[in-house]
Parts: structure tokens; sequence; C-alpha cells
């Protein structure tokens, strides 16, 4: 392993490794979910990037990693998109490249224990400027975390309440650096050791924090996955669809309904006989309805995704467009220089429109919603602003149709755990077509997934709990810490350049003059 790198002579060998490294990690999510492999997985990266010949051969095996990673994590966007999802691992894997040169840098050659002390803390945290900047909207959101792979584990999601998933990803980084240099540099093993126990003493430290306190309030949700329906007519087949299946939980004392993503295909205000039916429902089951129109509105231009409350007199005016939408999925960003992707994949034709602000939901009985439509659940923000305007639970309406026999549904269901476990408020991902799930407020689940072959509705008891978490009230330090430590350690190289630029440029002192025999100094020319 030590030697890894120097075996790889060709460019193209070189090359080819480190987007196999980089692919590795994806093993750690769901549908694999191998979660304990992510404590390991970016150990053959770090060692092939510490043993390039040069800084700028790191950054491209940084780049070759990168890109590999983000193939993996999104390869069942390939039916949809083909040729583009490589277009789109090579210029988000780019962001991996000074990643890769940092390696080199801390790692590189035989470090000494304050380099390996300083790559200790510096490496997570150019990984998590790199998450950062990836997690824009623009660049596809924050999908594959690489801490989002500790969703089913207890002591992660108590250490997501207080540092949100960043956390989770900067120990994650930590320990691998930790085990790579255990593995290659020998004579520092002590501050890898040290590393290694930080590690164990703050995940010993979250799993002893005090739980949010459950409340004794409970709330029945019902959860309508109507499953796949597709060919002529769909929108009114689905429709019908989730209206049997929404009779059937009438009489079993459901607080909310909450139907999946596009589950209504057309505006209310022009088809009030859609609207009575719903209405009829909510008084049916005695529960207000949350569903999802996808169609184009009738009071303003254009296609908008809205979660929609619908109670016993029909829609109650509560409504929330989505704001965050899914690039070439929703909407094709810099259309005029990439339309071209509708002409080689499955991209939006139109532009979804943007909602402007989140909205928290009064339903009945008092209880506070706050819903979110599709991958917006990846965005740990948006359930922290929400949590931290009085939600009281959390929702996520998806779809996730397309792509039903890959890793996505599974990948995205597992997000909502996360995100319970940060706010301390319980979450539901109701789907179209599976995986839909619920969690409490830690993270664990609520009764059992309704998978992809799933056509049913399900009521969950669901506590609810009160209190504030660390992540909530203090957002997401990690990233902030993480920023300050690159902005440091960038002040403590510069200014070490700089001294030895100085030191080179100093005239060196003059060499006292020679003495001839008799004791008189030489002069010049004699």
């Amino acid at each position: 392993m030590r030697t890894l790198g120097h075996r790889l002579t060709s460019p193209w060998r070189r090359s080819a490794a480190a987007v196999l490294a980089g692919a590795l990690p994806v093993l750690a999510f769901p549908g694999p979910a191998l979660w304990w492999w992510a404590w390991a997985a970016l150990v053959p990266w770090l060692l092939l990037a510490r043993s390039a010949p040069t800084g700028r051969r790191a950054a491209y095996d940084g780049w070759c990693g990168g890109f590999g990673f983000m193939l993996a994590m999104h390869h069942w966007l390939l039916p949809s998109l083909n040729v583009f999802t490589f277009v789109i691992a090579a210029l988000l894997g780019a962001l991996w490249a000074p990643w890769g040169w940092l390696v080199r840098r801390l790692l590189g050659g035989t470090p000494g224990r304050g380099r390996v002390a300083a790559a200790l803390v510096v490496l997570p945290s150019g990984w998590l400027a790199v998450e950062l900047v990836r997690s824009w909207q623009g660049l596809g959101g924050p999908w594959g975390v690489l801490g989002a792979s500790q969703w089913q584990v207890t002591p992660a999601l108590r250490l997501a309440s207080v540092g949100g998933v960043w956390l989770l990803s900067f120990l994650l980084v930590a320990v691998n650096v930790a085990l790579a240099v255990l593995v290659a540099v020998r004579r520092a093993r002590v501050p890898a050791v040290a590393g290694l126990l930080a590690t164990a003493a703050a995940t010993s430290a979250a799993w002893a924090w005090p739980a949010r306190p459950d409340t004794g309030e409970r709330v029945a949700v019902a959860v309508v996955q109507p499953g796949v329906v597709s060919g002529r007519d769909s929108a009114g087949r689905r429709f019908d669809r989730e209206e049997e299946l929404t009779r059937k939980v009438a009489g079993r004392g459901a607080d909310l309904v909450v139907w999946g993503e596009s589950s209504v295909g057309y505006d209310l205000a022009n088809r009030p006989d859609l609207a009575r039916r719903l209405a009829a429902l909510s008084r049916e089951t005695g529960a207000d309805l949350l569903v999802n129109v996808d169609a184009r509105r009738s009071d303003k231009p254009g296609i908008y995704k809205s979660s929609v409350l619908i109670g016993p007199d029909g829609p109650t005016g509560d409504r929330y467009d989505k704001m965050r939408l899914v690039p070439f999925g929703e909407y094709i960003p810099a259309r005029s220089l990439l339309g071209w992707a509708t002409s080689v994949g499955k991209a939006a034709g139109e532009d979804r429109r943007q909602g402007s602000e989140q909205v928290v939901m009064d339903v009945g009985g008092g209880l506070r919603v706050g819903p979110m439509v599709c991958f917006e659940s990846a965005f740990p923000d948006m359930s922290r602003h929400l949590a931290a305007d009085g939600a009281q639970l959390l929702l996520a309406q998806s779809s996730t149709s397309t792509f039903q026999h890959s890793w996505a549904p599974a990948q995205h269901a597992s997000l909502a755990a996360l995100r319970a476990a940060e706010t301390g408020r319980p979450m539901v991902h109701a789907t179209l077509t599976g995986v839909s799930a619920v969690y409490d407020e830690r993270g664990a689940k609520v009764g059992p997934w309704l998978g992809t072959d799933a056509s049913e509705a399900r009521v969950y008891d669901v506590p609810l709990a009160a209190g504030t978490t660390p992540y909530v009230r203090f957002g997401d330090w990690p990233v902030h810490a993480a920023l300050l430590v690159l902005a440091g350690w960038g002040l403590a190289e510069g200014g070490q350049a700089l001294r030895l630029r100085r030191s080179a440029r100093r005239p060196s002192p003059e060499a006292p003059p020679a003495r001839t025999a008799h004791g008189s100094p030489a002069r010049p020319g004699r």
C-alpha cells in the first residue's frame, strides 16, 4: 500500500486508479449501505495523491478521484442524461483538484509529526470546503455528502444534532487521514493515533449528549404511495388511485394525510372538480391533506411544484412553492448554452419556476409542519430554518419515479434520517413510487419503509419532541471553522514562504581577509 503510487508509472494507469479510488466511498451509501466502509474508504485515494511525483500530478489525481466519486454517486442519472452525466461528473470532480494537491503538500515524502498533525485538521477542512461549494443548488446540491453515509448509525446521528452532516464528514475524513498515516508514515504514528482517539472521544461525548425530550404528544400521519402509474392519462389515473388509497385510512385516526411529489397534475383553480374531491377526502378521513401540484399556474405564468394544504372546505390557502429546483431535471442552467442536453437525455423541456420563501403550515389540531419538495431534503439549511421557525414535523414530498430500479430511492429516503437528527424534529418522506419513510426526532425509523414495489397507504404514529439542537441554534459552524482553518494554514504557509524568500535574498556576510605569511592582509591583485 505504501508504494501504491510509485508502482503506477503509466499516467493512464494512475488516472484509472484514481478514478477507482474515488468511487470506493459510494459503497457506504444505499443501496450497498456499508456505512462502516466510509471510515476507511478514502485511504487508497489519499495514498495515491501523497505519492504523486509533482503537485500538478497530485491535483490531477484529486480531479480523477473526484470524477470517479461523482460518477459513481450519480450513476443512476445515466438513463436520463446519458453522456451529459460524464460531463457533469468531470466538472464537479475538478473541485477535488486542490484537495489532491493539499494531500501531497501535507503528507508527501516523509512528513514529520507537525505536518501530520496539521494534515489531520487541514485535509478534513479542505474536504468540507469542496462539499460546501458543490452543495450550491446550481451545481446539483449536497447529494452524496460523505457524512450522509452514516444515516443509520446512532452515535453519528447524535453528532449530527451537534454539527450537522458537516461534522460527520469532517470526522470521517480525519479518521481516513489517520489511517493513511498509520499505513504509510510509521515515524508519525503518534499524531495519527491521537487523531483517532480524539474522534472516539467526540463520538462518546455525543453518545452521552441528552436527547431532545419527548413531549408525550403523538401525531398520526398517513402516507399515500400510489406506486408506478404510467401511460396515457397517467395524471388522472394516479389521482384516482391516490383517492382510493386515501379512503382506506378513514376511521384510523389520521391527523394528516400526505401525498407525494407531483401527486396532482392539474392546477386546482382550473379544476374545481378535483378540489371538491380532495375536500371530500378531508371530511371523510377527518384530516387535512397535503398534496403536491405540478402544473401551470392559473394566477401567474409558468409551471410550479407546490405543496398545497387541503381542508374540509377545500384548499386552505397554505401553499409552498418549491424553491430549489433540480438542475437539468426541472430546469436547464444557462439554457442558451446547455439546451442541447434535451436532445441527448430526458432533461427538462421547460424550466419550472422557483418559489420565494419557505412556509410553515398550521394543520388540524394545532400541528405545525414544514414542507419541502424532492431533493430539498438534501439541504440541511432548509430543514434547520423550518425547525427554527417553529415546525414540529418536517415533510418531504418526493417522486424518484424515473430512477425506480436504482440506488436513488433508498439514498433519498435515508436523507430524512439525518434531517430529523439534525433538527430534533420527526420527518416524513412521502413519495409516489417509493421509498417512503418516517423517522423520529433522533433519526430512528418509525415503522417500516414503503418500498418501490408498494402501492398502499400506511398510518404512522409519530412522537413529537421539544427543545432545540445545537445545530439548529448555531448552524453550519463546522463549515465556518473549516474555512478558518484553511485561511490560517494559508497565512502560515504564505508567511513561511515569505521568510524563505527574504532569507535567500539576504547577502551573506563578507569573509575576513586572508593574511599573508608575514601577518598582513592580502590585497587584491597581489
